[in-house]
């Protein structure tokens, strides 16, 4: 097969038709361009998304970040990438990945960004989890532990008094193996060799 370009209706169609995301500023840092699934995804015109009208979508604990990030790339001309949650049409905040790159025309002129997104709401919330998850077991054996100090049993919050192997078990992955160090088998086992040897005596 030989390879051919695209044509203009082609190409249309292909940033139209795109899986993820696009828009597109001008010189003025404000937007002038978003494709179809954009306005999908937000259920919005390209009317009301024209110029900073998009920012209406971001959530607002996330709009002056990203702000920042843009406008400080934008003056540099740099290359971003930065996340946060955009209002979709059903009113759901989703995580979005958001890609700038500064664009030039014919002559090599900056002419503004292209930027790209794509929904990563399940992966943010899957780091959020296993960070939630250690969290509650680094809080489970944090703190003061009430351990009797003949038996070294643990009492817990409901005042029951467990064997620390089990107390630890419950609340973490931790396993146990059981044996005598050398001091206790000198105090409980005096006659026995723990070396699979006779002691003499």
């Amino acid at each position: 097969m030989t390879p051919r370009s695209l044509t203009f209706s082609e190409y249309k169609t292909l940033v139209e038709q795109s899986p993820i995301l696009i828009w597109r500023a001008d010189l003025t840092m404000g937007c002038d361009y978003f494709n179809e699934r954009w306005l999908a995804f937000t259920g919005r015109t390209m009317e009301q998304e024209f110029g900073n009208g998009w920012a209406v979508g971001v959530h607002a604990d996330d709009l002056d970040r990203c702000l920042q990030i843009y406008t400080d790339s934008f003056a540099a001309r740099k290359v971003f990438t930065m996340e946060y949650r955009l209002r979709r049409h059903d009113g759901a905040f989703r995580w979005i990945s958001d890609h700038g790159e500064p664009f030039y025309d014919e002559k090599g002129q900056f002419a503004g960004y292209i930027g790209s997104c794509v929904d990563v709401t399940e992966r943010v919330e899957a780091q959020d989890a296993l960070v939630a998850a250690h969290e509650a077991e680094v809080k489970t054996l944090h703190g003061l532990l009430p351990i009797c100090s003949a038996c070294k049993k643990i009492r817990d919050k409901q005042g029951r008094w467990t064997q620390i192997e089990t107390y630890i078990k419950q609340r973490s992955e931790a396993d146990f193996t059981h044996g005598i160090c050398p001091d206790c088998a000198k105090v409980y086992y005096p006659d026995a060799d723990l070396t699979g040897h006779d002691t003499g005596r």
